[in-house]
This record gives C-alpha cells, structure tokens and sequence, in this order.
C-alpha cells in the first residue's frame, strides 16, 4: 500500500515521540512491502514563533493533501503561563480537527499484566480492564461563544450541540460496540444540562437501530468514580467533547502511565493520530519521554487503512518492549533506556516479528540489549 503520511511534530517531546512512531512505521513499510511518504510541517507554539500562526495555511494545505496525519504534542508554558495571550498553540489543534471534519477521538484504554503494578489502583480492580472511549470532538463547550464583559469580571462558554453533531459519533460509537462486547455506556450530565438531554434522547433513538448492542447511561461524575471503582465494567464510552477529554485522561491511571495512550480523531475524510498525553516541556531534549503512545497512535493508522497484521505487529513489539523492561523511566524508574533506544527496540522488534527470541537480561540491566 502506498500512503501519504503529513508529520505534525508540534512542541515539547513531540518531534521526539513522533521519530520513534515514524521509525516503526518505517519497519512495517520494509517488513510488508509498503510505501509510505512522509511530509513534515509545524504546528502549536513552534508556529507561532515562526509563522505567527499555530496552524499556518501551508500546514493545513499539506494535512488536506495527506492520506492520514500523524501528530506529536502541543503546548508551551509562555502561553500556559499567560492568561492574556490571545493567540495559543492549542487553537492550531482545535481549528486543524474543525477544518479537516475530525468530528470523534477514539481513545483505548487497556491495562497491560506487565504493568498492573504500575497503577496506582489495586490490581485485582484493574486487570482485564479494554474499554474505549469515543469523544465527540468538534462541538460542545470548547467550540461554544465565548464572552468577557469589558471589565472581565464575567465570562461565559457556551455548550451547543445539534442532533447531526451527536448522530455522526454516536453511530461510529455502536458500530465498534458491535464488533467488542456489545455495550454501550452514554455519559452524560442529563440531570442538568439542556445539551445532555438532547444527546440522551438522540443517543436512546438510534439505539433502537443496534438491537445487539446493550445501552445503559451514566452521569458524568458516576462514570468518572466508576471508572477508577470497577474499569472492567465498560466496553464503548460515548461522550461529548469536555467529558471525553477529561475521562480518557482519568483512565491514563489504570495503564500505568499516560504515557501508554494513543487515540484517533477521524471525520468522513480525513484522520489524524496521536499520543493523549501534552508536550511535557520538563522532557523535551533529554531523552526520557516515553514513546510508547505514539508508536501506538501509528498502528490505529495502520487499522485505520485495514492493515491489521502490521497494526498486530507494531503491537507485539511494543508488548515485548514491556515484558522485557525496555522501557523508559515513567515505567521503571532505574530504567537505563532513552526513548531513542525504546524505539529502536520496537523498530527492531517489527522487522524480526518471531516469537521465539532471547534477549542477554544481563546487558539489558547494563542498559544495553542484544538480541540472540
């Protein structure tokens, strides 16, 4: 298959995650026989400091073009830090999901038995936890009006949905409980919120078209205790925008590290892939970042195109990156690998896609691995 993939290293770690996800797709492209083209362009605060804009039109020029967009983290702290700025990095992402129709993040949330002690949650909670959650990504409250009297006392985000708006993810949202457990959990606020009662009626509607799927609705602050209580219990999660985000960053907790999650943005023409986690300005330029997340934002690229054997193979190298402790110090805090060496090991990993191999546990403690 030949693909055209547009590169969007953003800020903080970003470039350094996006190389290793990059250098596995490079794997799969020798192991199976494929072409993949790759374009970089700037986004976020970089684009800014270059551009005066975090989403230029030469960037969104190139994400139009491309078959699918991979993406590595966006933020700074100069404009984290400054409530007056009126330009901000993570404006190029909301208009970028706008532009492109990228209308629901889907986002897995699994617990690894290797990493069942990394949690901070009991074990016996958390193991067999595969749940995804499907947010709504381009209404709601962060796309609202906003308002600030002259005095800027007073400030107000409105939340608007439309039946369309709702309708669109909610059917991405049943179609993958089809092909999983067959349940499907709304979170809502329909108690208080005028925009939860509409996702509820449009929601329970098309529920009736999905006889084999199981419907049931959580409030929002129910879903958020549930989730840390009994994550075993969920199979699809369909929210709206704020819910999604905040939930699906909650069930970071259960993997062991955010540094683990990686999510897809898809409208009817276009994706976009990348790890949940920020740009994590505290990391950039040492070598620490866990790449993990991205790798695994490049084998939903793969699924996304049917490319399920080599999205399988990306995903045992990164299992055998976790059992053998080639991990980076988020996950091990001895843990003598950087996150070049973590996504060489998994690179490596995808061209020698056998099951059976040893590695020297010896140069591994040295910080080294040889594979024999």
């Amino acid at each position: 298959m030949n693909l055209k993939i547009a590169l969007l290293p953003g800020d903080g770690i970003g470039p350094e995650v996006l190389a290793q996800a990059v250098k596995c797709l490079q794997a799969v492209e020798e192991t199976f026989n494929h072409t993949f083209a790759y374009k970089e362009a700037p986004v976020g605060a970089i684009a800014i400091d270059k551009k005066g804009t975090p989403l230029p039109e030469s960037t969104l020029k190139l994400c139009h073009e491309a078959d699918a967009i991979l993406f590595g983290a966006i933020g700074d702290p100069k404009y984290d830090n400054d409530p007056d700025a009126k330009v901000r990095p993570e404006q190029g992402l909301l208009q970028l999901r706008k532009e492109l129709g990228l209308f629901a993040n889907i986002r897995p949330v699994l617990s690894h038995p290797t990493l069942l002690n990394k949690s901070p949650l009991k074990k016996e909670i958390i193991s067999g936890t595969d749940f995804v959650i499907y947010r709504e990504l381009t209404g709601g409250i962060y796309f609202g009006e906003k308002k600030l009297n002259e005095a800027g006392t007073v400030a107000s985000d409105l939340c608007e949905y439309s039946e369309e708006e709702i309708s669109r993810v909610a059917h991405l949202a049943f179609k993958a409980a089809k092909g999983r457990k067959k349940k499907l959990t709304l979170v809502d606020k329909a108690n208080v919120l005028e925009s939860s009662r509409l996702w509820r009626k449009v929601v329970t509607r098309i529920g009736e078209s999905y006889p084999e799927v199981a419907l049931d609705y959580l409030f929002v602050d129910n879903a958020a205790m549930q989730i840390i209580l009994n994550p075993t219990q969920f199979d699809v999660i369909l929210t709206e925008n704020m819910f999604g985000d905040i939930l699906s960053d909650e069930g970071s907790v259960i993997s062991g590290s955010i540094g683990l999650l990686a999510s897809a943005s898809v409208g009817d023409e276009n994706a976009l892939f990348e790890p949940i986690h920020g740009s994590y300005p505290q990391a950039k330029g040492k070598d620490i970042a866990n790449p993990i997340a991205s790798i695994l934002s490049a084998a939903m690229l793969l699924e996304h195109f049917g490319l399920h054997e080599e999205a399988m193979a990306v995903k045992k190298a990164v299992d055998k990156s976790l059992k053998k402790g080639m991990v980076t110090p988020d996950l091990k805090s001895k843990s003598q690998y950087g996150t070049n060496q973590v996504g060489d090991f998994i690179a490596h990993n995808i061209v020698d896609i056998e099951d059976n191999f040893n590695m020297n546990d010896e140069n591994i403690d040295l910080g080294k691995s040889t594979i024999i």
